[in-house]
C-alpha cells in the first residue's frame, strides 16, 4: 500500500507527503467497505477521512514552506493514517469472532485516531497559507466534528458482549445458552450457522488466542480462553465423536463410587450443600439466600464467630462454588453411568423409579442430558416402549423427547436404533395421554432430515396423525398438524395424507409445486376413492383453479391427469354446479370438440366430466338461480353433432349428458334445440346401433324428445323400421331402462292410425301385454315400464277402431288394467282408466241381446239375467263391460286419491255407465259404489276440469227424483259456491241444478 512508503514527513518534501497521505486515505476508505465487524464505526471514521481529502489537496497547491507547525501536523496525520490503515487491515484479515470480542477496543482506537487527526488539523497555520475562507471554515468544522465524535459498538455487538460477560461470570455451562450465543455471533459477523462454518470460525479464534500468547498478552489470552470455554458448550464447537471421547476420558478417571460432600460444602445455617456460596466480612461462607435472610431478620452478628458484620459485603466464593459444582458433576456422571442396568429390571417399580430419576436429571440441566446421551441410554429407552406398562411407556416418551430436543446427536442415535420410529408410532394408537406424548416426540424428531423421512414411511403413521389432527385436545391437534406439515416435504407423504382425507398439503403442491408434482397431485385426486363430503371439501379448498390451469395449459399428460381429477370430483352435484359457475365447461368442451391433439381416452374423460356436470343441473333447487351447462345454441348443436364423429364410449356420455339436460330447468330449451338440429333423425338411426350402451341412452333421449314433441318432425323421421326396432328392443333387451324408454316412445308417439297399425304388424300387442304381466305388483324399479306400457296400450283402445279393441281385449288387456287401478302409480292409474273408458264406450253396442222366451213358461228354462247397465249379455272380452270386469269399485277407489289427473280419468270411465239411455240403471250402479258422494266432493276440487265434469254428471243424475231427493241437500253448498266462484258456464249450470233442487228461483240472475 502507499502508506508503506510514507515513513517520515521530514525526510521528503511536504507536498509529496500530502499527496501520499491523500492516496492512503482513499485506500483506507476503499478497504473499509470490506469490514464486517464494527462496520458502522469504521464507515463513520472513513467518512471523516474522506472529508479531509479536499483540504489536503488544497494545501498541496500552496507553497507550504518549512513551517514547524505544519510539519508537526503532517507528521501526526502520517502517523495516525498509518495506524488507521493497520487497524483496517486487521479488521479485514483477523478472525471475525476475535474482532467481535475486541470490538470495544477497536472502537476506542478509532475514536483516539479521530481525536489525533483533529488535533493535527488544528496545528495547520491557516493564516500564513493564503487559504480561501471556505477551506478555512471547512477545516474548522472538520476539527470540531472529529473532536466531538463518539464511536460505539453496534447494539447487537454490545448485547453479545454482555451475554459473553454474563455467561463467564455465572459460569454458565448450559448448552442452549451457548448455542444461542454462537447463533447471535454468526449473525453479527456474517457467518453461516452450519456446523462446519461455525467450527472453522472457532478454530481460527483459538489461533488468535495462541497469537496473543506469543505476543505475551496474557490478559487477553486468559479472557479469550474463558470465551472459548463458554462457546465450546455449543453443538458446533465439537463433533459428537469428540464429545464422546472427551466425556469417557473424564468419566473413567472418576472411579465408580459417588463421593460424600466435604464439610466446607455445607452452609452453616441451612446444613445443606451450597449452591451460591458467598463470603461475609468475617471471612465465613454461607449460602446466599440463607445469609440474606439472616440479615433481613435483623441479625448483624456472624452466625459462627458472633462478630459484627458489614451487611453490605457479600463476596461470591467462586473457588468454593467451582469445587461444589465439580463434586456434583462427578457424582452425577457416576450416577448416570450406574443406572442403565436398572432399566432392564423385571420389577416395574424399580424401572419406574429409575425413569423418574433420569427425567429429573434431564430437567436439572442440559449437561446431564448430554451425559445420558453419551452413555447410550437411547436404545434401552426405545426398548422400554414395548413394555406392557403404560406408565413406563409414558415416562420413556417424556425422556426421549427431552433428549431429542437437546441435540441432533440424540436424534441421530435414535435413528440408528432398529424399529425405533415404529415403536413410537405404535403409541399413536393408544390412550390419549400416550398419544399426546408420542406425537410431541415425533414432532421433535421430524426436525431432523433423516428421521423425518423415516416417520412418513411407517405404515399407518400418517393416518393416525390425520385422525389426531382433528382431536378435541387442542395441543395434540396442533402437534399433529405441525408434524403433518413437516412430513409434507415428501410428495409420497402428501399423497398418503390425501388418501387419509387431509388435503391441505396436496392443495398447496397442486397450486405451487413444479410440473411433475402437480401431475402427481392431480393423479392422486383422480385415483382416490373419495366420499361426497371429501369431494366437496376439496372443491371448497380451491382445487378447481389449479386443475383448470392444467387442463388449459398443460401438456397432454397433464391434461389427462387434471381431467380425471375433475371427473372424480364432479360426480357430486354440489361440485358440478360450482364447477359450471367457475368456468370448467369451456376448457372441457374445447378438449372434447376442438382440441386436435386430444386422444380418445382424454375425450372420454372430458365427456364423462361434462356428463357429471349436466347431471348436477338436474338437482338444482327451485329457489336457486338456474345454472346452465351449455350457454349457447352453438355449443348445444356442436356437442350433439359430435355424436356422429366419435366412438361408442364418448357417444354414450354425450347422450347421457343430453338426457340429464332434458331434466334440468333449461330442459325445454334443450329439447327445442335438439329437435331443430335433427336430433330425432340421428336418434332413430342409433336405435339400431349394435352397442347396447349407445342404443339404450339414445332410446332414452328419443323417449324424452317424443314426449310432447313436434308431431310433424316425428311423423317425418319415424317409420315402420323404427317401430320394428323399438319392438325388438322391448322383446329382447335385458336393460330394463332401455325397455321402459322404448315403451315410452311408443306411448308418446302421436296417436295416428299408421303407427298403431305398424305396431300390430310387428306383433307388438302381445309383447306389450306380456311386459305388464311379467311386472311385479308394487315394484318401484319397474314403475316407469308399467306406466309406459299402459300408455302404449291406449293406442289399441280407440273406440273408433273396434277391431283393435277386440284384439286388445282378447290379449287379456282389460283385467290387467283393472289390476293396475289397485297398485299402479298415479300416472298408471290415469292411463288405465282412460283405456277402460274407451272400451266402455262400445259396451252398449256390443252387449248381446237376451233372446225372447218361447213356448210355455212353465216348461221353459229360467230366464237369463242381462247386464244391469247394458241390458244384454256382457262379457269382458266381447263387450268390454266394466261391471263384468269388476272395474267399478277400483275406479271409485281411485276417486279418493289426491292426483286430479287419475281422478278425472276414473270419473270419465265411470260416467260411461250413465251415457244415453243408461242413466237410470247406471246411476243405480254408481250409487251402490258410493260414486255420487265423490262427485259432490269434486264440486269443491281445485281442478276446474274435475269440477266441471262432476257438475255435468250431477246435473244428469239429479234429473232422477230419487237421487235428487237423496243427495240434493249435501250438494247445495258446493253448488252455491260454484255460482259464486266458478266460470261462466259452471255458474249457469250450478244455478240450474240449484233451481231444480228448489233453492234458486227460475228467474234468478244466475241464468
Amino acid at each position: 500500500m502507499v502508506l508503506d512508503v510514507v515513513t517520515s514527513a521530514s525526510s521528503v518534501p511536504a507536498s509529496d507527503v500530502l499527496s501520499q497521505i491523500v492516496e492512503a486515505i482513499l485506500e483506507v476508505a476503499l478497504a473499509a467497505n470490506d469490514v464486517l465487524v464494527n462496520k458502522e464505526s469504521v464507515k463513520d471514521f472513513s467518512t471523516y477521512l474522506k472529508r479531509i481529502v479536499p483540504v489536503l489537496k488544497e494545501l498541496n497547491k500552496k507553497d507550504v514552506g518549512n513551517s514547524e507547525s505544519l510539519n508537526n501536523a503532517i507528521e501526526i496525520l502520517n502517523r495516525e493514517i498509518k495506524a488507521a490503515n493497520q487497524l483496517i487491515i486487521e479488521c479485514c484479515k483477523k478472525n471475525k469472532v476475535y474482532q467481535l470480542m475486541n470490538c470495544r477496543a477497536i472502537v476506542k482506537r478509532l475514536e483516539d485516531a479521530t481525536r489525533e487527526i483533529s488535533h493535527a488539523l488544528s496545528l495547520i497555520p491557516l493564516a500564513s497559507l493564503d487559504l480561501s475562507t471556505g477551506i478555512i471554515e471547512e477545516i474548522g468544522k472538520i476539527c470540531e466534528n472529529m473532536q466531538r465524535a463518539e464511536f460505539r459498538a453496534a447494539v447487537a455487538e454490545e448485547e453479545i458482549l454482555e451475554k459473553v460477560e454474563s455467561g463467564i461470570k455465572d459460569r454458565n455451562v448450559d448448552r442452549s445458552y451457548a448455542n444461542h450465543l454462537l447463533s447471535l455471533i454468526a449473525d453479527a459477523v456474517g457467518v453461516s450457522t452450519e456446523r462446519s462454518a461455525l467450527k472453522k470460525e472457532l478454530n481460527e479464534f483459538k489461533g488468535e488466542i495462541e497469537n496473543a500468547r506469543l505476543r505475551k498478552d496474557q490478559a487477553e489470552a486468559i479472557q479469550m480462553d474463558q470465551i472459548i470455554a463458554l462457546l465450546e458448550r455449543a453443538d458446533a464447537a465439537s463433533s459428537p465423536r469428540e464429545k464422546e471421547i472427551k466425556y469417557f476420558s473424564k468419566r473413567k478417571s472418576l472411579g465408580n463410587q459417588p463421593l460424600e460432600p466435604l464439610q466446607s460444602f455445607y452452609c452453616p445455617i441451612t446444613r445443606d450443600v451450597m449452591v451460591d456460596p458467598v463470603e461475609t466480612s468475617s471471612g465465613q461462607t454461607f449460602e446466599r439466600t440463607a445469609i440474606e435472610k439472616w440479615f433481613s431478620d435483623g441479625n448483624k452478628l456472624c452466625p459462627l464467630t458472633m462478630t459484627i458484620l458489614d451487611t453490605s459485603i457479600l463476596r461470591p466464593n467462586k473457588t468454593l462454588r467451582q469445587s461444589i459444582e465439580e463434586w456434583k458433576d462427578r457424582n452425577t456422571m457416576i450416577t448416570i453411568a450406574s443406572m442403565k442396568p436398572k432399566l432392564m429390571s423385571e420389577e416395574v417399580g424399580e424401572v419406574l423409579h429409575c425413569l423418574e430419576e433420569l427425567q429429573e436429571l434431564c430437567q436439572q440441566r442440559d449437561l446431564n442430558q448430554e451425559w445420558i446421551i453419551l452413555e447410550n441410554y437411547i436404545p434401552s429407552l426405545i426398548n422400554l416402549l414395548g413394555s406392557k406398562e403404560r406408565d413406563i411407556r409414558n415416562r420413556t416418551l417424556v425422556i426421549l423427547r427431552i433428549l431429542a430436543k437437546y441435540s441432533d446427536d440424540a436424534k441421530e442415535r435414535l435413528a440408528k436404533v432398529d424399529n425405533a420410529i415404529e415403536s413410537i408410532v405404535r403409541s399413536l394408537g393408544r390412550r390419549i395421554e400416550e398419544r399426546k406424548l408420542a406425537v410431541a416426540l415425533l414432532l421433535e424428531l421430524s426436525r431432523y432430515d433423516m428421521l423425518r423421512d423415516c416417520i412418513g414411511k411407517v405404515q399407518g403413521c400418517i393416518l393416525l396423525l390425520v385422525t389426531m389432527s382433528s382431536s378435541d385436545d387442542s395441543q395434540a391437534s396442533r402437534d399433529a398438524q405441525e408434524l403433518l406439515e413437516n412430513l409434507s416435504f415428501c410428495d409420497q407423504n402428501v399423497v398418503q395424507m390425501a388418501k387419509a382425507n387431509y388435503f391441505k398439503p396436496l392443495l398447496q403442491r397442486l397450486s405451487t409445486g413444479p410440473e411433475d408434482v402437480k401431475m402427481l397431485m392431480a393423479t392422486t385426486i383422480a385415483e382416490m376413492e373419495l366420499t361426497d363430503h371429501h369431494k366437496a371439501s376439496l372443491l371448497e379448498g380451491e382445487v378447481l383453479g389449479p386443475l383448470l390451469q392444467l387442463v388449459s395449459h398443460g401438456d397432454i399428460q397433464m391434461k389427462k391427469g387434471a381431467v380425471r381429477a375433475l371427473q372424480n370430483l364432479s360426480s357430486v352435484p354440489k361440485n358440478g354446479l360450482k364447477m359450471i359457475k367457475e368456468g370448467a365447461v369451456g376448457p372441457l368442451l374445447d378438449l372434447l370438440l376442438r382440441h386436435s391433439s386430444s386422444s380418445s381416452s382424454l375425450r372420454e374423460q372430458a365427456a364423462t366430466t361434462v356428463m357429471h356436470l349436466a347431471e348436477s343441473t338436474v338437482s338444482q333447487e327451485s329457489s336457486q338461480t338456474p345454472v346452465s351447462l351449455l350457454e349457447s345454441n352453438e355449443d348445444t348443436i356442436m356437442l350433439f353433432s359430435f355424436i356422429n364423429l366419435t366412438g361408442p364410449d364418448v357417444q354414450q356420455r354425450i347422450l347421457q349428458t343430453f338426457n340429464a339436460l332434458c331434466q334440468s330447468p333449461s330442459g325445454r330449451n334443450i329439447k327445442t334445440m335438439l329437435i331443430q338440429c335433427s336430433a330425432i333423425q340421428i336418434l332413430v338411426q342409433l336405435c339400431e346401433n349394435d352397442k347396447q350402451i349407445v342404443r339404450s341412452n339414445a332410446v332414452k333421449l328419443f323417449c324424452c324428445l317424443v314426449d310432447n314433441g313436434d308431431e310433424a318432425i316425428i311423423l317425418e323421421h319415424v317409420g315402420q323400421k323404427c317401430i320394428e326396432s323399438l319392438v325388438k328392443i322391448i322383446q329382447s333387451s335385458e336393460n330394463e331402462e332401455e325397455v321402459a324408454s322404448a315403451m315410452g316412445i311408443i306411448s308418446n308417439l302421436p296417436e295416428v292410425p299408421q303407427f298403431t297399425q305398424w305396431l300390430l304388424d310387428a306383433k307388438a300387442l302381445p309383447i306389450i301385454v306380456n311386459s305388464l304381466k311379467n311386472s311385479k305388483q308394487n315394484d318401484p324399479n319397474k314403475s316407469q315400464l308399467v306406466e309406459n306400457a299402459v300408455g302404449a296400450i291406449r293406442r289399441f283402445t280407440f273406440p273408433t277402431y273396434l277391431e283393435w279393441q277386440k284384439r286388445a281385449a282378447e290379449a287379456g288387456v282389460i283385467p290387467i288394467l283393472v289390476q293396475l287401478l289397485e297398485y299402479g302409480t298415479s300416472l298408471t292409474k290415469k292411463r288405465a282408466a282412460i283405456s277402460l273408458a274407451r272400451f266402455s264406450e262400445n259396451s252398449l253396442g256390443l252387449s248381446r241381446l237376451i233372446p225372447k222366451r218361447q213356448g210355455f213358461w212353465c216348461f221353459s228354462a229360467p230366464p237369463e239375467t242381462g247386464c244391469r247397465v247394458h241390458g244384454g249379455f256382457c262379457a269382458v272380452e266381447t263387450s268390454f263391460c266394466l261391471l263384468e270386469a269388476d272395474a267399478v269399485a277400483p275406479l271409485v277407489r281411485v276417486l279418493a286419491e289426491s292426483d286430479p289427473g287419475a281422478c278425472e280419468a276414473s270419473l270419465d270411465a265411470l260416467l260411461t255407465l250413465i251415457e244415453g239411455t243408461k242413466l237410470q240403471s247406471g246411476s243405480k250402479v254408481l250409487e251402490e259404489a258410493n260414486t255420487i258422494d265423490h262427485m259432490i266432493r269434486f264440486l269443491s276440487s281445485p281442478s276446474p276440469r274435475l269440477q266441471e265434469k262432476a257438475l255435468h254428471a250431477i246435473e244428469r243424475i239429479f234429473r232422477l227424483p230419487e237421487f235428487k231427493q237423496k243427495y240434493g241437500q249435501s250438494a247445495q253448498m258446493p253448488l252455491v259456491d260454484l255460482t259464486q266462484r266458478g266460470n261462466g258456464s259452471m255458474k249457469s249450470l250450478s244455478a240450474r241444478v240449484l233451481a231444480h233442487l228448489g233453492v234458486l228461483h227460475d228467474q234468478s240472475s244466475y241464468f
